[in-house]
C-alpha cells in the first residue's frame, strides 16, 4: 500500500496500474479550439459504438473520478496544461494524448509549440492530432502531414493522425439545444467525422499498465528556443 506522504502524482500512478481501464487525455493548441466539443462529441460517439465511457473535465474543482469507477472503462480526460506545457498528474496516466487544432496559421504553429512542450515535459514518443473545424479532408490531410513531417524531423517524435472534424453549422444548433452533435444531428458531415474518428481510436496501440506512467515534468521548451518554420496552405 503507499505510503501516505506519497505525492499525488505516485497515487495516480498506482491508481491507474491497478485499473484495467483506458485513459486519453485530449488538449488544446491554444483557447478556443473546441477542445471540450471534441471531447463531449467522441465520448457520444463511443457511447453509441457500445463503449462504457467516462468523463472527467479538468476545468471543474471536482476531484478526479475515483478507481472505482474507472475500472473497465475508457475515461476521457479533458485536460488543462500548466504554464509550462505539462499535463496534470491524471493526465500524464494516459494512454494516448489527443492535440486539437483548427486549420488556420495561428492554431497549426500554436500546436507545434504544444507538442514540443509536451516531448520535453513527458518525453512522449506519440502525440496524437485531430483537426476541428476542418474545411475539407485535403486539407486536413496537407496539414497532418506537415506536422508529422517538422515533428518527426525535430522532436524525435511520432505524430499520427486521429483524423479532422469538418466544418459544420449543425455543430453550433447542437450546443444551442444543449446535446453533441453526434446525439442532435446523427447524419450531419461532423457527427460521421465524429463517430469515425471514435471507431478508429478503438484500435489505437494502448500502454500496458505495466509499461509505466508517463515522465513527470522536468525542463519545458522555452518561448525563444529556434522553432522551424511550419509550411501553412
Amino acid at each position: 500500500m503507499k505510503q501516505a506522504n506519497c505525492d499525488q502524482a505516485d497515487g495516480l500512478r498506482h491508481l491507474m496500474a491497478s485499473s484495467p481501464g483506458r485513459l486519453l487525455a485530449v488538449v488544446g493548441s491554444g483557447s478556443g479550439v473546441g477542445v471540450t466539443s471534441v471531447t463531449l462529441n467522441l465520448a457520444a460517439a463511443l457511447v453509441q459504438q457500445g463503449k462504457d465511457v467516462l468523463l472527467f473535465d479538468e476545468r471543474r474543482t471536482a476531484p478526479p473520478p475515483p478507481l472505482a469507477q474507472r475500472k473497465g472503462r475508457l475515461l476521457l480526460v479533458d485536460a488543462v496544461l500548466d504554464a509550462q506545457g505539462a499535463l496534470s498528474p491524471l493526465a500524464a496516466q494516459a494512454d494516448s494524448v489527443l492535440v486539437v487544432l483548427q486549420p488556420n496559421a495561428a492554431s497549426i504553429k500554436a500546436s507545434y509549440a504544444c507538442i514540443k512542450k509536451l516531448q520535453y515535459a513527458h518525453a512522449l514518443q506519440r502525440v496524437r492530432v485531430l483537426i476541428n473545424h476542418a474545411t475539407d479532408a485535403t486539407q486536413a490531410q496537407r496539414i497532418l502531414a506537415n506536422l508529422a513531417h517538422t515533428s518527426g524531423r525535430y522532436l524525435a517524435l511520432t505524430l499520427e493522425p486521429a483524423g479532422w472534424v469538418r466544418s459544420d453549422p449543425r455543430l453550433l444548433q447542437a450546443r444551442r439545444l444543449n446535446l453533441t452533435v453526434v446525439e442532435a444531428f446523427q447524419t450531419s458531415p461532423a457527427a460521421m467525422d465524429f463517430r469515425q474518428i471514435a471507431s478508429d481510436l478503438q484500435h489505437w496501440p494502448w500502454r500496458a499498465p505495466s509499461d509505466g506512467a508517463l515522465m513527470a515534468p522536468t525542463a519545458a521548451a522555452t518561448d525563444d528556443e529556434t522553432r522551424p518554420e511550419l509550411e501553412i496552405h
